[in-house]
């Protein structure tokens, strides 16, 4: 009986570790073991990276706010506090935008939490 190896399965797997490799430099785009391990590499800082994105955002937010929460004489906490006691339903993120692009809204909100 002859032989069966399946090479249809093999070669679509080995074309989707090309094509993900798609842009990079030198045999990593078009030799398989080093383009294998760039892909995972690569993947890897993809799925960190989604994670620290998040906290970079954030901490941008905080510091938009502090500096627009200073302007009216508050510090970045004593301002949260206030806008959570509020009750008021805006975000870190709304908040930095308008403190940042809106600075008289942002001065009415200031005003609203006082």
């Amino acid at each position: 009986m002859p032989r069966s190896v399946n090479s249809v399965a093999s070669r679509a797997r080995r074309k989707k570790l090309l094509k993900l490799a798609k842009g990079y430099w030198g045999k990593r785009k078009n030799v398989l073991t080093i383009a294998k391990h760039s892909i995972e590499k690569g993947l890897g800082y993809a799925y960190r990276d989604r994670k620290s994105k998040k906290r970079n955002f954030r901490s941008l937010w905080i510091v938009r706010i502090n500096a627009g929460s200073r302007v009216h004489g508050l510090s970045y906490s004593q301002f949260m506090n206030l806008v959570h006691k509020s009750g008021l339903g805006l975000n870190r993120k709304v908040l930095a935008d308008m403190a940042m692009n809106h600075p008289e809204t942002f001065a009415e909100i200031v005003k609203s939490v006082k």
